[in-house]
């Protein structure tokens, strides 16, 4: 039994790992980051990225304690709630407005509808 929670504990870590170096990638490409922590139900939880830049990007974790860790491992400051300052940083740029507005103002049909 304790083999299998050791593995489990080893897999997380893994994970993490994996997670902090691609935060650490966005950080270094975008002048630095923070972030907030966002869970999505069953699927895990996101790991919101914005850059000093405004640029930004997520991560998903399968465990809210994965992105904790992640976040931890590549030193990033996460932020708890998504508004005011850091929601104010996002920039978006045209392909975020038409993916966002869809058909509702003209632009591109929604392929799922």
């Amino acid at each position: 039994m304790a083999d299998t929670a050791q593995t489990a504990d080893k897999k997380q870590d893994r994970t993490a790992a994996k997670l902090a170096k691609q935060i650490g990638a966005f950080a270094a490409q975008h002048g630095g980051a923070e972030g907030h922590l966002a869970h999505i139900g069953q699927a895990g939880t996101r790991i919101v990225l914005v850059g000093t830049d405004g640029g930004w990007g997520d991560l998903a974790a399968p465990t809210f304690a994965v992105a904790r860790l992640a976040a931890e491992k590549a030193a990033l400051t996460l932020h708890e709630d998504f508004d005011g300052e850091l929601a104010a940083r996002v920039r978006t740029g045209p392909y975020e407005w038409t993916r966002m507005a869809g058909i509702q103002i003209g632009g591109p049909a929604n392929p799922a509808v």
